[in-house]
C-alpha cells in the first residue's frame, strides 16, 4: 500500500477551510475537533458532564442496527488519493470500520441540500477495518473533482483527526478573468514538490494563504554544517509567466536565510518527482539576493524575462526558515 500521498495538499484542512457541517451524533466529543490542526492529545483524568474528554470527533454506544456518520465540507475542491483516519488515544472506543463517501455541489450548499435524495454521493472507499490509537492510511483511486464527504463509522465510537490528502483542482474559468494571480498558492493548485530539507517546518506551508500565525507557520530547514545550501521545487497551479515575487521571513529572526535566488523552467505534467526535476533546464528569475529578518521582500524590477513556466525552484543560502512565498503573475494561453 503506497503512502505517497501524505505529501499532498489536506484538502480538508481547518486552514483551508475545511469543515464539519453535521454529525448524527456528537455525544461525546464534538465533530469540530475532527479537522483541528494539532496533533491529538490525552489528558489523564479529564472528564466532562458526558464522559472522559477526548480529542477528536465520539459518539454515543449505538444500541440499534447502522452506523454514525458526519459530512465534511472540503477547505478546497479536488481529486483526492488518500486519507489518514487517526484514532490515536481511542483503544476501547474506536469505531471496527469506515467508509467515506464523496459529491460535487456547486455553490456553497447546507445541511439540508446535502442530505437530500438528489444529491448524487460516489463511495471512494469501501469498507475499511480500522486499528485503535493508530494512523489509518488508506490510498483513494479517484479521478473526479468533489466539494463534500460523507464519513462513516461502523457501528459507533471515536476518531481523533480525519486527514484528506489530493491535488486541488480550482475553477480557472474564474481565475483567468482575474488577471494576475499568485500561481503558487495553494488555493491556485501550486504544490510544493520537493525540498532539500524540512526538519523544522513543512515545504507547504510556504504556500499556504494569508501570512504566518508563528515560526512553525513556515517552511525551515536544519542548520546547515557543510558547504551547499537549500532549495524547494514549486510546481505551478498553472503555467503562467511570473511577473512579481515576495518572500517573506515573518518570525523568522535568528534564522532566517542569509539570501535567496529563483530559478524556473517549463516541464510537462509529468515532471513532480525528484528524479525528473534533477534532469531539468533551468534559468534563473531572480538573481541571489539578500534577505533581512521578520519582513516581507517584494521584488519586481529585480526579474528576469523567463516567459511562461510551470515550476520554480527557490534557493536559500546556507539554510533556515521562510514563512511564505508568493509568485503573482499571468497565466498562459492553454495554461
Amino acid at each position: 500500500m503506497t503512502t505517497d500521498f501524505t505529501g499532498l495538499i489536506d484538502l480538508v484542512a481547518e486552514r483551508l477551510g475545511g469543515a464539519v457541517l453535521f454529525a448524527n451524533d456528537d455525544f461525546f466529543a464534538p465533530k469540530e475537533r475532527l479537522l483541528r490542526t494539532s496533533a491529538p492529545v490525552f489528558i489523564e483524568g479529564k472528564y466532562t458532564d458526558r464522559g472522559k474528554w477526548m480529542d477528536g470527533w465520539e459518539s454515543r454506544r449505538r444500541r440499534t442496527p447502522g452506523f454514525d456518520w458526519c459530512l465534511v465540507r472540503l477547505g478546497l475542491p479536488g481529486r483526492i488519493h488518500g486519507l489518514l483516519v487517526d484514532t490515536s488515544h481511542f483503544k476501547g472506543n474506536y469505531p471496527e470500520s469506515c467508509s467515506l463517501e464523496a459529491c460535487a455541489l456547486a455553490g456553497t450548499p447546507d445541511v439540508e441540500q446535502l442530505t437530500s435524495e438528489t444529491t448524487k454521493w460516489v463511495e471512494i472507499l469501501p469498507l475499511a477495518r480500522l486499528h485503535g490509537d493508530s494512523p489509518n492510511l488508506f490510498p483513494v483511486a479517484a479521478s473526479e473533482r468533489f466539494t463534500h464527504l460523507r464519513f462513516k463509522i461502523y457501528p459507533d465510537g471515536g476518531v481523533a483527526r480525519l486527514r484528506v490528502y489530493g491535488e486541488v483542482v480550482p475553477d480557472w474559468s474564474r481565475l483567468k478573468r482575474a488577471g494576475d494571480i499568485d500561481l503558487a498558492a495553494v488555493e491556485h493548485g501550486g504544490l510544493v514538490i520537493a525540498t532539500s530539507d524540512e526538519f523544522f517546518g513543512h515545504r507547504n506551508n510556504l504556500i499556504m494563504p494569508g501570512r504566518a500565525s508563528e515560526m512553525s507557520d513556515g517552511w525551515e530547514t536544519k542548520r546547515r554544517r557543510g558547504p551547499g545550501y537549500d532549495w524547494a521545487v514549486i510546481k505551478l497551479g498553472a503555467m503562467g509567466t511570473i511577473n512579481r515575487v515576495e518572500v517573506d521571513t515573518a518570525y523568522f529572526k535568528g534564522n532566517f536565510p542569509e539570501s535567496c535566488s529563483l530559478e524556473v523552467c517549463q516541464a510537462s505534467g509529468s515532471a513532480s518527482d525528484p528524479a525528473t526535476l534533477a534532469t531539468l533546464s533551468w534559468q534563473e528569475l531572480l538573481p541571489r539576493t539578500r534577505l533581512q529578518a521578520h519582513t516581507r521582500h517584494f521584488y519586481e524590477k529585480e526579474l528576469k524575462p523567463s516567459g511562461a513556466v510551470t515550476h520554480v525552484r527557490f534557493n536559500i543560502f546556507p539554510d533556515g526558515g521562510v514563512s511564505r512565498l508568493r509568485l503573482y503573475g499571468s497565466v498562459a494561453d492553454g495554461g
